[in-house]
């Protein structure tokens, strides 16, 4: 394995390599990703407990959909027990994988109480639950929580990034593999830059828009049909592109080449 540096313009190229993995077996990306979130949804009702057990096996998922990648590639059948596949290595894998979900799970805490510390949660609650109407201050509120916590998540995704294949495939130490997620994502800075910032057009902007044009035409509750498929899709076609960074930055000799 061997570090590498890519132009920028291939930020744009990973999206393509994403949709192209998407398209060789949609349904097997979608039932992963659904999983994902109706189980995090479900775990979060649990008080504590469940929001860190999902912040916990973050890492260990990563590579469970990395490996299901991997096996979209070579043809083979993606099973939901992918997500399984790091904690049913061996034990030393399976013990640095935990250590790194613990890792994630203290940078999101404490980035959380950073952006307590910056923002008015009490003003925005009410309107979380239904109790009150959107205010100029609330719509502030919530724009300052979408930057400051983009800001402040830039150095945990920087680390999280790799790390979690790092530790599965290559078998390095925690320490190790973070750094090397680090050094790779900053070595590409470029690429990594405009790759998310066309993702953000494509998960943020365009819901939106569509969002404001049925509003406009009075049809807001209608808009919700398009935008939340629209927006699943986006967000399974986002994570196979993780695959095309890996192989892009550290995979030299990947046996399963993207033709994309």
């Amino acid at each position: 394995m061997k570090l590498q540096s890519v132009a920028p313009k291939e930020g744009y190229t990973w999206i393509r390599q994403g949709i192209w993995l998407f398209k060789q077996n949609p349904l097997g990306f979608l039932m992963l990703i659904f999983m994902y979130v109706f189980v995090a949804q479900l775990a979060v009702l649990v008080p504590v407990i469940g929001v860190f057990a999902v912040l916990l096996l973050t890492p260990t998922l990563s590579v469970g959909f990395m490996t299901a990648c991997r096996q979209a590639i070579l043809k083979e059948r993606i099973r939901p027990t992918v997500y399984l596949i790091a904690l049913q290595s061996t034990p030393v894998i399976r013990k640095r994988i935990l250590q790194l979900g613990t890792v994630y799970s203290a940078l999101i805490i404490t980035l959380s109480f950073i952006l307590s510390m910056l923002v008015d949660f009490e003003l925005l609650l009410p309107l979380l639950t239904g109790d009150k109407q959107m205010t100029p201050e609330a719509v502030r509120q919530i724009y300052l929580i979408l930057f400051f916590g983009g800001l402040l998540y830039i150095p945990v995704a920087m680390l999280m990034w790799f790390s979690p294949v790092l530790v599965a495939w290559e078998d390095m130490p925690v320490a190790k593999a973070l750094f090397s997620s680090v050094l790779a994502c900053w070595s590409n800075l470029g690429a990594f830059f405009l790759y998310i910032t066309v993702w953000g057009l494509i998960l943020i902007a365009i819901p939106l828009t569509i969002g404001t044009i049925f509003d406009a035409l009075d049809l807001g509750q209608a808009a919700s049909f398009i935008i939340a498929p629209l927006s699943m899709a986006g967000l399974t076609v986002m994570h196979c592109s993780f695959f095309a960074t890996w192989k892009a930055c550290f995979a030299e000799k990947e046996s399963a080449t993207l033709i994309a």
